[in-house]
């Protein structure tokens, strides 16, 4: 049972959806207008982190023939056949996702429905069907689900959007791929072997460091812009330590583009993010 749930775990990738999840509360909680009860708040999150789900085992569905031949994805279970692929996964799959925006729709509202689909539709079917395998600008447009749940969030309070979560769903968006091509350099040999056309293997280590450092600055100044539109100083400070800390180790990415200073990279914006959502949460949240 246990390393059933661990598996399960594993596919439905839980702890990126958790991260997304985080995303719409934030989005909600930096949104002007009436807070939605705590139940309501808890069907968000439980909505997206469905979404997510649903969109993260669709990924391991169809990509398990990449898997098979990437090191660090050999072992998951649809590759080692713990998991039969087959029509009973892509219904669960749709029923997850199903059950997510019927229910967004119902307790919240259609925008903050239609905003938790896209972010399943453009990470599973985007990225996943479309892009992934054909151009090595498939992160840009397939990271979008981070943005969509922040969106997903606004929306539950003001379906007009405001300008601060708007802005918070560029970051993300501007977020994704330096993040993404860091671990994408350290894992440059994996993404060859199983010719998946990952920015570092088109262009080089060298040139696509270049490129993370320039998505890196933007995500750094745009993280500052929610701060002109409601946001206090807990935010400011933390979009500002978050952007100094991620563009200083992308300088070093720069300098030495190795599995090490990338792996350091990838970090680096994972406490990025996490300065931001937290301090977005904390701002509006716990000191009103």
């Amino acid at each position: 049972m246990r390393v059933m749930a661990r598996e399960l775990y594993t596919v439905l990738k839980l702890r990126i959806g958790v991260a997304i999840s985080v995303c719409a509360l934030a989005g909600l909680a930096i949104t002007p207008g009436e807070t939605p009860p705590a139940w309501q708040i808890a069907v968000l999150g439980l909505a997206v982190l469905l979404s997510s789900a649903s969109a993260g085992a669709f990924n391991h569905y169809v990509e398990r023939d990449l898997d098979a031949r990437m090191a660090r994805t050999r072992n998951r279970p649809f590759v080692t056949g713990r998991f039969r692929p087959g029509p009973p996964w892509l219904w669960a799959i749709g029923a997850m996702l199903a059950v997510a925006v019927v229910g967004a729709a119902l307790v919240l509202n259609v925008p903050a429905a239609l905003h938790t689909f896209l972010g399943a539709f453009f990470y599973g079917v985007v990225y996943t069907v479309w892009l992934k395998r054909r151009t090595a600008w498939n992160i840009v447009l397939g990271g979008l689900a981070g943005s969509f749940a922040v969106l997903a969030g606004a929306s539950a309070v003001d379906p007009g959007l405001a300008p601060a979560p708007i802005w918070l769903a560029v970051v993300l968006f501007l977020w994704t791929p330096p993040h993404f091509w860091s671990l994408a350099i350290a894992l440059h040999k994996d993404y060859e072997a199983a010719e998946v056309p990952m920015l570092p293997v088109v262009v080089g280590d060298a040139r696509a460091a270049w490129i993370i450092l320039i998505h890196t600055v933007a995500v750094a100044a745009a993280s500052i812009v929610p701060a002109f539109y409601g946001l206090g100083w807990i935010y400011l400070v933390a979009a500002l330590s978050g952007g100094i800390w991620f563009t200083a180790r992308s300088v070093q990415l720069v300098r030495n583009p190795c599995r090490e200073t990338a792996m350091t990279n990838f970090r680096a914006s994972l406490v990025q993010l996490s300065l931001l959502l937290g301090a977005a949460i904390a701002d509006t949240w716990i000191l009103g």
